[in-house]
């Protein structure tokens, strides 16, 4: 069984995810956040129910929730779905 989502858990995925998958987290946010204006976007928190992020716009810090679609069961879960929710946000924009 994988990790439940502790705080660490949520630390150690949001470092991944910020120092790994830049590009993933600034596809969340202008997809599931609904920010196409989003320059830069970092994941700040992780939980069952969704992702905090800080965006930026225009030079300023923005906070953003996105919530997920189910709630999370532990770490596995989360990378499966953050998986998924990428594929779909480019899969999306390939289709625009």
């Amino acid at each position: 069984m994988s990790d439940p989502i502790t705080p660490a858990v949520s630390d150690r995925i949001c470092k991944h995810m910020n120092d790994d998958h830049a590009s993933a987290v600034l596809t969340y946010a202008q997809v599931y956040g609904d920010r196409r204006d989003a320059e830069s976007a970092q994941m700040q928190a992780i939980d069952p129910q969704g992702m905090d992020l800080t965006v930026h716009v225009n030079g300023e810090a923005v906070s953003l929730r996105i919530p997920f679609d189910h709630p999370l069961q532990d770490s596995e879960d989360a990378h499966q779905t953050l998986i998924a929710m990428i594929k779909q946000a480019r899969s999306a924009s390939q289709q625009a």
